[in-house]
């Protein structure tokens, strides 16, 4: 029953429904509306972007059909997602917000050394920039960052500069509960072929949808099977380990300190299957990429949402 949500909804998408129209040039602010409306329920197209790619046509193709709305004027119809907000989401409040850039903004960012030697030096593995930071708190590309707002001085536009960002989250209108704030999962199911992470509640109904990147090599996939949860960890560090003996004869090993520009990321979820884990990354808009080094990565933002949702112990699926 599980599976039966995200093949449909894959069904519709690809088979390109019944009604046989041709797509609607998508207008980016819908666009990004939509994407908008999506990540508040968990259905992520990964980075909001206002552009009507396949991430974006399939949280919307899964949303509706983990919905019901297979049937009637709020059914999936390719063609009408450059109108699926107001369809789907009409009365939708607060969809954009407007923050300030601060002196605390500023006096955060660093700069990322090439050395592993330096980095591990650093206090943390912050932002670089301004529109880094940004762009992640508002859950998007910076191609949208700037184009939300194209009179300030990017990279790094100065203090009191209002910067425009999408308001995606889940909880705009009222506090967030303390505990699972996105609902509790009881299975993650990985999938290898659609490179995306599906979470489960306890009834079977799908309460997540996340892009993710896989490994690069086939022989570092991991076999299908059902795993579990081991260890949750908010602002990982990260030991890397050279590849190659110095001169010395020595393999240098370091540990990278916390932060949004970890390898790891934000965020990590280890698993039972040894050196295998979930995480965030540096770098959202490489996600749907089989390119890693073996471990699943979602951008830095899913990753934190995703780990809110897990327990030690809970199941995971990996799956073709």
């Amino acid at each position: 029953m599980r599976l039966a949500a995200p093949v449909l909804a894959l069904t519709l998408l690809l088979a390109g429904g019944a009604s046989g129209v041709a797509p609607i040039p998508p207008d980016k602010s819908a666009v990004v509306k939509l994407q908008i409306c999506l990540a508040r329920r968990g259905f992520s197209c990964n980075a909001i972007d206002g552009e009507l790619g396949r991430k974006t046509k399939v949280a919307l193709a899964t949303y509706c059909a983990v919905n019901g709305f297979t049937e009637g004027p709020r059914a999936y119809r390719p063609g009408w997602e450059a109108r699926a907000a107001e369809i789907l989401f009409p009365g939708e409040k607060d969809l954009f917000i407007t923050k300030a850039v601060t002196a605390e903004d500023l006096a955060q960012l660093v700069r990322i050394p090439k050395e592993p030697a330096e980095k591990a030096k650093l206090a943390a593995m912050g932002y670089q920039t301004v529109e880094e930071l940004f762009a992640e708190r508002g859950e998007c590309s910076v191609a949208l960052l700037r184009y939300l707002n194209p009179g300030l001085a990017w990279p790094n536009p100065p203090v009191g500069a209002s910067v425009r960002l999408p308001n995606p989250s889940r909880y705009h209108d009222r506090p967030a509960p303390k505990r699972f704030p996105y609902g509790r999962a009881d299975v993650l199911r990985v999938s290898l072929s659609r490179l995306e992470i599906t979470a489960f509640d306890e009834q079977g109904r799908m309460i997540g949808l996340f892009p993710c990147s896989i490994a690069a090599k086939k022989s570092k996939l991991p076999p299908p099977g059902e795993i579990q949860v081991k260890t949750l960890a908010d602002k990982p560090n990260y030991t890397y380990t050279e590849a190659r003996a110095g001169k010395n004869g020595r393999i240098g090993r370091y540990i990278y300190p916390p932060g949004p520009n970890n390898p790891v990321g934000a965020s990590w979820i280890g698993l039972t299957l040894p050196t295998y884990g979930i995480h965030g990354t540096p770098f959202p808009e490489q996600i749907g990429r089989a390119e890693s080094h073996g471990c699943f990565r979602l951008a830095n933002w899913n990753a934190i949402k995703l780990r809110s949702m897990c327990e030690v112990g809970t199941s995971v699926v990996i799956e073709q």
